[in-house]
């Protein structure tokens, strides 16, 4: 055995073993620009990236933090259904899976929901964590966002949801369905109660989410370069034979052809977000009498908002 052979081929893996063990826990990470950020500066950028300005995505405790009053907020608990109604297994067992998730992430599933204030309203806000299952949809997570509909309408709060997902669990099959219509019910019953309800489409929002619940706002708002669709880009051009044009499917593109309202960088939502609902709630409360110069106003407020 020669000196390269004794010495430099251990030193190698040597070194490797040591940037795996620092990678582990680096104050450092890479955008999908490939810039390497410094992840306390992310942190205080609110999670986007200071270079290209895309947004990352983020736990739900993050988003709250970001969007509540003095970061305060308090987790609400919602009905918890039984785990794997199916018996499921696919390479791994569902079970396993939910597990995993629960314990990487620190949540009993893909959505929270908390109650706090925005600008000194009280509002209810739920969230999804891609990190769970890539935010997934299954009865758990129905559960919750009809818990969160409730709670608005028992204290008469505006309802704001953070969509993050791919659509709705498989490993739940029609259990996972069944959420689209329960969800879509829920949203009605805010609309009977004269509620705002405000989205905000992050990335990605599509499947299941995007066909039910997350795009009947009163008001959506996509963040910057969000994806939002139903089927992905690619299985839309196997169908139809044809290039899709560049940027299809991003909170922009969507926004230029009438499909959402707002594009809102993180950073701004808070303000944007309680200017709307500030509007939404005195709209609730004009009388007959006041209506037609009421509406006049506050339609010109909304424009000078969504401009």
């Amino acid at each position: 055995m020669n000196w390269i052979t004794k010495f430099i081929k251990p030193g190698f893996k040597t070194l490797f073993k040591k940037r795996t063990k620092i990678g582990e826990s680096s104050l450092w990470t890479t955008c999908v620009c490939q810039q390497l950020i410094y992840k306390e500066e992310l942190h205080k950028n609110l999670f986007v990236c200071p270079k290209c300005e895309a947004h990352q995505k983020i736990s739900c405790n993050d988003r709250f933090k970001i969007f509540f009053d003095n970061s305060e907020y308090e987790i609400l608990k919602t009905p918890l259904p039984s785990d794997d109604p199916l018996n499921f297994a696919d390479t791994k067992k569902y079970v396993d899976r939910l597990s995993a998730a629960r314990k990487s992430t620190g949540q009993e599933d893909a959505i929270l929901i908390a109650g706090g204030k925005l600008k000194g309203i009280n509002i209810t806000v739920g969230a999804q964590n891609f990190s769970f299952i890539g935010g997934s949809v299954g009865a758990a997570s129905g559960e919750a966002f009809i818990y969160a509909a409730q709670h608005a309408i028992d204290n008469r709060n505006p309802l704001i949801f953070f969509s993050c997902s791919g659509g709705q669990r498989m490993m739940e099959s029609a259990i996972a369905l069944q959420q689209m219509s329960r969800t879509v019910l829920a949203v009605n019953e805010l609309k009977k109660n004269n509620l705002p309800y405000i989205v905000v489409l992050t990335n990605p929002t599509t499947g299941g989410v995007t066909a039910s619940w997350a795009m009947l706002g009163d008001i959506l708002i996509g963040e910057p370069k969000a994806t939002i669709g139903f089927a992905g880009r690619r299985v839309i051009e196997q169908t139809i034979g044809e290039t899709l044009p560049e940027g299809f499917q991003t909170s922009e593109y969507i926004k230029e052809h009438g499909g959402i309202d707002l594009v809102v960088s993180r950073k701004d939502l808070r303000d944007t977000i309680g200017s709307l609902i500030t509007i939404l709630l005195k709209k609730n409360k004009i009388t007959s009498t006041d209506a037609t110069n009421e509406n006049q106003e506050d339609n010109q407020q909304i424009a000078s908002v969504a401009s």
